[in-house]
């Protein structure tokens, strides 16, 4: 006994005196950084810490010289002994060069920027509270690399590198929230999100299918919510926040309140916010063509055509929102994480604006009604992480999610009294389960599955409102199941010190199954039902280069894919007067190729720039193109004979891009920082032309000059984009003339515009801060290209908010 007593004893002394862990963290944030490179130059020796900042560094013991260095903090070079002295803690100081993100979770680990090849942007909390969004898509619009289109004043839908729609992925808090009813037009699910409740924002750009799989073609959106806060104290601690804002474009009513209670192994975070907007003023100076000269009223059983008193005022625009958070977090020990997440968003009905500006040739409008009814979406979402050092796996998250979806839309041609109501309701299932293992201190495995059902109802009424009379209408989608499986595997490995290597694959299997018996009484549909079973194999492989702490090169080639899904394979539509969609069982994936190169240089302390430029082709995607039903080319539909179409995998589209930045600290507390995006595409259109990418905006930017010191911060930036002229416009939108301006020959065209705009901040007191802004100052008439809703004018934007 007192033999195994004196090697305990002497084993102890041989650990503590030669293994020695090093812990690096960040040192505003006291979070452990990951991937940091320890190198002796004198031994060649290289060590990298592990996702907590730790490293075993005993191999350097005696050494006089440790380079401390990761990209975006002040590199250290110190001693053995005095990393011994400080108890073998570093602090990296993050540079001043926001540009430069640490750390970032789009790949659904915090990780180090450095370590991921491709393009990332994020939007801080800071900025968002600065410059108050009203919306998650008008969040993502500040980032300066994400445009915006919007159709109506209850939406915005991203545009991302040339794509849009279902080519792009939201993910929220980690989950999945693209369904099998995201449509390739535009979308607004993304304001079901609350603006309030958002932690941190990243776009993670060009494919992310490795992780994400279907859908993530052009960018991953990922959104982190509020997440409960856990303290050392043995007393229960409550915080959180109320927030009052108004604006006068659309008398905007916002109230939000959060409150978080915060425990030593429990935490809870509760989230509400009600807003209301009414209809939206257009600016004074711009084309006349966007004026909303009139809008329609029912009366005595007949749709009127009515002066509009205030022609800038966009009526119908107006609508209301309601969101609610509810997260609880159970740490019961350092091994196990457990958080749980209820999300719910709902909207009123709304107008789809673009449509109440459509015109038949003898000027009458085509609709008396085009409304979506309530969006709603409801989330729950339990996830686990256990961590533990085992021969699998370091870490492991698990999340489990139940989504469930409802959208309708409400439609009536002026004066025809039936209304036409579509209602579609989604429940998406979805399980991950994603691990992380040290290999060695220079590489690093991923690895997971992932198991998505996604079950689709849709029903369709038409009423006769005169009547009050219903019946039984057809319906948008069949009766759906769409399923996703698969498998992903990432390896990471730090080749040397200044150079990263990244490799992953994705094996995925698709399958959806279709009953149309419910549309065959309208429609002569040759099958009953369909299936589709199908895989994609995806992969990407990627170099980062930091020859020093003040420059990156990041080298990526990468694939994406989209599954067909059930608004591909399923729907009837009537895309524009005139022609009928219809379904096509014999799809496939449509894939993409990508390839980035992107520059970060540094030049003294004060000044960074970065270039991103990429290229994406896009095979075998799909289009509408010409079509037969029971060897006929045209079918009535909605009481109109329409040219029959249906997707087809019979295209492919290109797109050349850059993404520019630059930052400049001046003196006094002021920041100088501007961001432009170009991007040039072409695609196959539904007759085999080639035509401008419809979802290539044309080039755009923000430029920003910040203030910040003790109370106040301010922000005076420009928002621009260049003009669209006619013979660059996409053939799909020469078929959508009351969007656009006419230029001097009477032809469509998006003009060029800039707005100019000021936010500021002052804190009143430690609890209570201020915002005040002015939007469009210049009051410029415009539209953001592709859009039917014309932006605000100047727009007086107030906030009041309090904090405990």
């Amino acid at each position: 006994m007192k033999k195994l007593s004196l090697i305990l004893v002497f084993s102890s002394i041989f650990f503590t005196t030669f293994a020695q862990t090093l812990t690096v963290k960040d040192k505003e944030s006291g979070e452990g950084l990951d991937f940091v490179s320890i190198f002796s130059q004198n031994l060649k020796i290289l060590i990298n810490t592990t996702t907590n900042g730790t490293a075993d560094i005993s191999k350097l013991r005696g050494e006089e010289k440790i380079q401390i260095r990761l990209f975006g903090y002040s590199s250290q070079t110190i001693s053995f002994n005095k990393l011994e002295n400080q108890g073998f803690v570093v602090l990296l100081q993050p540079t001043s060069i926001t540009l430069q993100q640490s750390v970032v979770s789009a790949s659904r680990w915090s990780q180090s920027r450095q370590e991921i090849p491709a393009k990332i942007s994020s939007i801080s909390q800071e900025s968002v509270s600065l410059l108050n969004p009203q919306t998650s898509a008008d969040l993502l619009g500040i980032s300066g690399e994400v445009f915006i289109q919007k159709s109506q004043q209850g939406g915005g839908s991203p545009m991302i590198r040339g794509f849009s729609a279902n080519r792009l992925l939201y993910t929220v808090d980690g989950v999945r929230m693209n369904t099998a009813i995201f449509r390739s037009g535009n979308l607004q699910n993304v304001i079901s999100l609350d603006a309030f409740a958002t932690e941190n924002t990243e776009v993670l750009f060009g494919p992310g299918s490795i992780i994400y799989g279907s859908d993530a073609i052009g960018a991953v959106m990922s959104f982190q919510t509020l997440t409960p806060k856990l303290t050392n104290k043995d007393t229960l601690e409550i915080t959180g926040s109320g927030t009052l804002r108004t604006s006068t474009a659309n008398q905007e009513q916002t109230g939000h309140l959060h409150i978080g209670l915060n425990g030593k192994k429990w935490g809870s975070i509760t989230s509400f916010t009600r807003s209301n907007f009414g209809d939206l003023k257009m600016g004074k100076n711009g084309p006349d063509e966007y004026l909303k000269p009139t809008y329609v009223i029912r009366t005595n059983n007949q749709d009127q055509v009515v002066t509009n008193p205030d022609p800038r005022i966009q009526n119908p625009s107006g609508f209301s929102q309601t969101n609610l958070m509810q997260k609880i977090r159970f740490k019961p020990n350092q091994k196990w994480d457990f958080k749980y997440g209820f999300h719910y968003s709902e909207t009123s009905d709304y107008a789809r604006f673009d449509r109440h500006i459509r015109y038949r040739p003898d000027g009458q409008p085509r609709s008396g009604q085009w409304d979506y009814g309530p969006q709603v979406w409801m989330m729950n979402n339990l996830q686990a992480t256990y961590i533990d050092e085992n021969k699998f796996f370091d870490e492991a998250s698990i999340r489990i999610a139940l989504q469930n979806f409802e959208e309708s839309r409400i439609d009536r041609n002026f004066n025809n009294p039936i209304q036409r109501t579509r209602t579609e309701k989604v429940a998406a299932w979805s399980a991950n389960m994603d691990f992380y293992k040290n290999l060695s201190t220079s590489s690093k495995l991923f690895y997971g599955i992932e198991w998505i059902l996604n079950e689709v109802n849709s029903t369709g009424i038409n009423t006769n409102i005169d009547s009050e009379e219903t019946f039984i209408g057809p319906v948008r989608y069949p009766i759906s199941t769409w399923t996703s499986a698969a498998a992903y595997l990432s390896f990471q490995n730090k080749i040397s010190k200044n150079l990263l290597f990244q490799s992953g694959v994705r094996l995925n299997t698709f399958l959806l199954d279709a009953d149309f018996t419910n549309n065959l009484v309208f429609y002569p549909l040759p099958f009953e039902d369909t299936s589709l079973r199908n895989s994609a194999l995806t992969g990407n492989v990627g170099l980062v280069l930091t020859p020093s702490d003040n420059y990156a090169i990041h080298v990526n080639a990468s694939t994406g894919f989209r599954a067909p899904n059930v608004d591909d394979i399923g729907k009837i539509y009537d895309s524009e007067p005139g022609t009928v969609l219809i379904p096509n069982p014999n799809l496939d994936a449509e894939y993409a190729y990508n390839v980035e190169i992107g520059l970060s240089k540094v030049v003294g302390e004060n000044i960074m720039f970065d270039f991103t430029t990429y290229y994406t082709l896009l095979e075998n995607a799909m289009v509408r193109r010409d079509f037969t039903l029971n060897g006929r080319d045209s079918i009535v539909y909605d009481g109109q004979l329409s040219r029959v179409y249906a997707l087809q995998n019979a295209a492919k589209a290109t797109i050349l891009g850059l993404q520019a930045s630059l930052e400049i600290k001046l003196p006094h507390n002021f920041t100088l920082s501007s961001r432009y995006n170009v991007q040039k595409g072409q695609e196959e259109t539904d007759d085999g032309q080639v035509s401008p990418s419809r979802h290539a905006p044309p080039s755009f930017g923000i430029t920003r000059l910040s203030f910040k010191k003790n109370k106040w911060s301010g922000q005076l930036y420009s928002e621009y984009a260049r003009e669209m002229k006619f013979e660059n416009l996409p053939l799909e939108e020469l078929g959508k003339p009351e969007l656009y301006a006419r230029d001097e020959n009477g032809n469509s065209y998006s003009p060029s515009w800039i707005t100019f705009n000021i936010k500021g901040r002052y804190n009143l007191s430690n609890i209570f801060f201020l915002n005040l802004g002015v939007e469009n100052i210049t009051n410029v008439r415009y539209r953001t290209y592709s859009s039917g809703l014309s932006a605000p004018g100047t727009n007086f934007v107030f906030s009041i908010t309090g904090t405990f």
